[in-house]
C-alpha cells in the first residue's frame, strides 16, 4: 500500500489505540510489571540480583528472536492475525509465570512473552503506521498514540500489583501474576474490534531497499538506549523498597511513569513529527537520562514523582521517534521490515542490560552504582544519535556529499 493510495479510516485514534492493547499486553503488563513483582520474588526464591536480572535479559532475548522472524511472519500469517495470536501468547505467559517458582518455567514465560510481544509492537506498529499515512494531517500524532498501550498497561499494573502484594503478604507474587493475566485476558478480547483491512504486500524491490548499513550510527544509538533505559524499569521498584518505600509509594511511582508516558504524544507529538533525522532521538534520549539520574540526588517521594514523570515522558517518546525515524525514511512496503531492524537494535541492547546491572548490584551490594551506569549507556546513546544527525546533515542520508543550499536533504534512505 502506497501512501497515495491509503483510504482515510472514520476513526483513527480509536483504531489505533486498539490496536495498542496488544503491547500493552506484551510491554506495559508483561515485561514492565516484572519490576513490581521482582522484589516478592526475590525474598520468596532466594534469587540474587544477577538471577533477578537474567529474567529480563531473557525476556529481551526473546524479544531480539522475536523481530529477527517478525517481517517473515507478519508475510506468511499476515499483520492482524499475527497481532491477535501474539496477544493470547502473552496473556498464556502471565498464568505461566504464576505456575511455580522453579526457574525453568519463569523463564520460558518470560521467553515467550518477549517473542510475542515483538510481535505484537511490529505488526501492530505496521498498521498503526498505514492508519496513521491515511491522516496526512496528523499523521506523527496518531502513530503515537500507538505508544499509549504501554503505557496503559504500566497504569493498570501499578494499581493492582503492590496493592495485592501488601493485601496478601510475603510471597503473593502468584497471585499477582494470576491478577495480571485475567485483566490482559479482558483486553486481548478487545482486539478484534480495531481489525482493518489487510495492507497489501509491497513489491520485492521496496522490501529489499531497507539497508542497515545507512543507520548504523542510529541503531547503535537505539541499542544503547534499549541497555540503559531497561535499568531503571527492572531495579527502581527495589529501589524505591529499599528506601523504605511501601505500597502507596510503589504504585504511586509506578503509575507516575504511566501518567508521564499516557501523555507523550501531546507533549512531544509535534517535535516526534521531525524524526526523520536523528536530532530528536537524541534529544529524547537525553531527557530520559536525566530522569534516570534524579533518584541518586534522593530518596523524597516528590523527587521520585519527577524522576518517574520525565523518564516515562521521555523513554516512550524515543520508542514513538524511533517508529517515525522508520516511517519517514523508508517507503511503506519496507515499513515492517524497518521497524523490525530497529526492534532487533533495541532487542541487542536490553538484553544486555538488566543482567548486567544485577552483576554489578551484587558485585559492589548497592543499586545506585547500577543506575549510575545504566544512566551513562543512555548518555553514550545520545553521542552515538547525535553523530548520525552530524553526518546526515553534512553528506546527506546516502552518504552522498551535499551542496549547499538553503534546506537539508531529506531524501528516503535506501
Amino acid at each position: 500500500m502506497s501512501a497515495n493510495s491509503a483510504q482515510p479510516y472514520a476513526h483513527p485514534a480509536w483504531l489505533i489505540i486498539v490496536l495498542s492493547i496488544a503491547p500493552a499486553i506484551g510491554l506495559g503488563i508483561c515485561r514492565f510489571a516484572y519490576g513490581l513483582v521482582l522484589p516478592d520474588m526475590r525474598d520468596s526464591l532466594g534469587w540474587s540480583y544477577a538471577a533477578a536480572g537474567f529474567m529480563n535479559t531473557i525476556n529481551a532475548a526473546g524479544y531480539l528472536a522475536g523481530a529477527l522472524v517478525a517481517s517473515t511472519v507478519v508475510r506468511r500469517v499476515g499483520m492482524f492475525n499475527t497481532l491477535i495470536v501474539s496477544a493470547w501468547a502473552c496473556v498464556l505467559s502471565l498464568f505461566m509465570s504464576a505456575m511455580t517458582g522453579d526457574f525453568v518455567i519463569p523463564s520460558a514465560a518470560r521467553l515467550l512473552s518477549g517473542i510475542a510481544a515483538a510481535f505484537a509492537f511490529i505488526a501492530g506498529g505496521a498498521l498503526a503506521a498505514h492508519v496513521a499515512e491515511a491522516q496526512p494531517e496528523r499523521k506523527a500524532f496518531y502513530l503515537s498514540l500507538f505508544s499509549i498501550g504501554p503505557a496503559a498497561g504500566i497504569l493498570l499494573s501499578g494499581f493492582a500489583a503492590p496493592f495485592l502484594l501488601e493485601t496478601f503478604g510475603k510471597g503473593s507474587w502468584q497471585i499477582v501474576w494470576s491478577a495480571l493475566g485475567v485483566i490482559s485476558a479482558a483486553l486481548a478480547l478487545l482486539l478484534p474490534a480495531a481489525r482493518v483491512p489487510e495492507p497489501q504486500r509491497s513489491t520485492g524491490s521496496a522490501v529489499s531497499e531497507v539497508r542497515t548499513r545507512p543507520v548504523v550510527l542510529y541503531l547503535i544509538g537505539y541499542a544503547l538506549f534499549g541497555a540503559g533505559y531497561i535499568a531503571y524499569m527492572t531495579f527502581m521498584i527495589a529501589y524505591v523498597r529499599n528506601a523504605g518505600g511501601g505500597a502507596m509509594a510503589q504504585s504511586a511511582f509506578w503509575t507516575c511513569i504511566g501518567i508521564g508516558a499516557f501523555v507523550h504524544p501531546w507533549v512531544w507529538g509535534g517535535v516526534i513529527a521531525k524524526a526523520r533525522s536523528g536530532w530528536v532521538t537524541a534529544l529524547l534520549i537525553a531527557i530520559t537520562a536525566v530522569g534516570a539520574l534524579i533518584p541518586l540526588v534522593g530518596t523524597h517521594p516528590a523527587v521520585l514523582a519527577v524522576s518517574a514523570v520525565i523518564f516515562g515522558n521521555a523513554f516512550f517518546a524515543v520508542v514513538s521517534s524511533a517508529t517515525t525515524f522508520a516511517r519517514l525514511n523508508y517507503p511503506p512496503g519496507g515499513w515492517p521490515k524497518a521497524i523490525a531492524m530497529i526492534t532487533i537494535a533495541f532487542g541487542l541492547g536490553q538484553t544486555l542490560g538488566p543482567i548486567a546491572t544485577g552483576a554489578i548490584s551484587d558485585a559492589i551490594g548497592s543499586l545506585s552504582y547500577a543506575l549510575n551506569i545504566s544512566a551513562a549507556v543512555l548518555v553514550a546513546g545520545v553521542i552515538a544519535c547525535m553523530a548520525y544527525a552530524a553526518l546526515r546533515d553534512k553528506h546527506g542520508p546516502h552518504g552522498e556529499a551535499v551542496p549547499p543550499q538553503p534546506t537539508p536533504a531529506c531524501g528516503n534512505i535506501r
